[in-house]
């Protein structure tokens, strides 16, 4: 029997990092996750994934370890031995980058380097995608491709703008497989429930189960290119199957405004956005990103790569999955016309 292709993704409990270990694992990987030490249980996201470390030839290995400890993450690689390493990994809420930005430097941009350097000692043939973001674009005029000049408007931005760069340096310097995938907004029912998305579709569901009476938000005429998880996480996978390593950017095309989204979203349970949306200046940024277009035109002819969901049914995906965590019926709740039969 061939031996299983290994991979090791840090940031395995997000978002990004659960969806990832789905598709790998249904490609018959033996995966391999670095996750955080915590008091309380943080893998929520994997569980359904999760075997027992007593069962053998068990498909999916968990590890403790963070991105500040470089010391761990070459014990680790050294360990694991991958040929994929994908560094989903970061402290990734834009608004909390302002609030603790030596903390995201430190993981988002060192522990970049970090674990490249890890990577470099052990084994230069490790394949490794670093999740980049289109937040290095910042205030730069959409769209924005591959070609655009770099502008954020965050810490998490600026972290993000040297771990892209330390990437294509370790690239050029050691000939390292080492790509990076400047991926736009893209979201699920997975998406943590302090970002404006889930945050929205969350309080429509509470809000349509009685257990609350508005939402806070900031910016709404903050416009976005929002796209389905999933669809990014199979592009990661692409890039590392590719001859040669690249930078790419991964995107919709279409933008939609926090407001549109909105207004979407509860008009999905029949309600008026307006009544229940309040602007709270505390979520306002002191350097806001406007407006994010992305232009993916060279992923799609070099990877062939295109989103499948689309804006108005990421949206409903996302709602219909709120309201059964509520305990209601979306058939019930939702249009009808609007209700998707198949859930995430």
């Amino acid at each position: 029997m061939p031996e299983r292709t290994r991979a090791l993704i840090t940031g395995i409990t997000g978002q990004d990092g659960s969806y990832l270990a789905e598709l790998l694992l249904e490609k018959g990987y033996e995966v391999h996750g670095l996750i955080r030490r915590s008091s309380s249980i943080n893998t929520g996201r994997i569980d359904h994934l999760y075997e027992d470390p007593h069962v053998p030839d068990r498909h999916l290995i968990l590890h403790h370890g963070d991105m500040s400890d470089s010391a761990r993450l070459a014990r680790l690689i050294d360990e694991v031995r991958p040929r994929e390493v994908y560094n989903l990994a970061a402290q990734s809420h834009v608004k909390v980058s302002f609030e603790a930005p030596e903390y995201t430097s430190d993981v988002d941009a060192l522990g970049t380097l970090r674990l490249l350097e890890a990577i470099s000692h052990c084994d230069p043939s490790i394949r490794l995608y670093q999740a980049s973001t289109s937040e290095l674009f910042g205030s730069a005029p959409p769209p924005q491709n591959e070609k655009t000049p770099f502008h954020p408007r965050s810490p998490y931005g600026v972290s993000k703008i040297f771990a892209y760069w330390i990437v294509v340096n370790y690239r050029e310097a050691y000939g390292m497989f080492a790509s990076n995938g400047i991926l736009f907004n893209h979201e699920s029912p997975r998406r943590g429930e302090t970002f404006v998305t889930r945050k929205v579709t969350r309080a429509v569901a509470r809000i349509a189960a009685g257990r609350q009476d508005a939402v806070y938000l900031g910016n709404l005429d903050a416009k976005r290119d929002w796209g389905y998880a999933p669809d990014y996480v199979r592009a990661m996978w692409m890039m590392l199957q590719q001859p040669a390593p690249m930078d790419l950017v991964f995107s919709t095309g279409e933008q939609h405004s926090v407001r549109e989204f909105a207004e979407l979203a509860f008009g999905l349970v029949g309600l008026d956005w307006e009544k229940y949306v309040r602007i709270d200046r505390a979520y306002l940024r002191p350097a806001e990103v406007d407006t994010l277009l992305g232009d993916s035109a060279k992923a799609r002819e070099v990877l062939d790569w295109k989103p499948a969901v689309p804006f108005a049914e990421l949206v409903r995906l996302m709602v219909e999955a709120d309201l059964k965590a509520e305990g209601l019926d979306p058939r019930k709740v939702m249009k009808p016309q609007e209700t998707l039969q198949s859930s995430t």
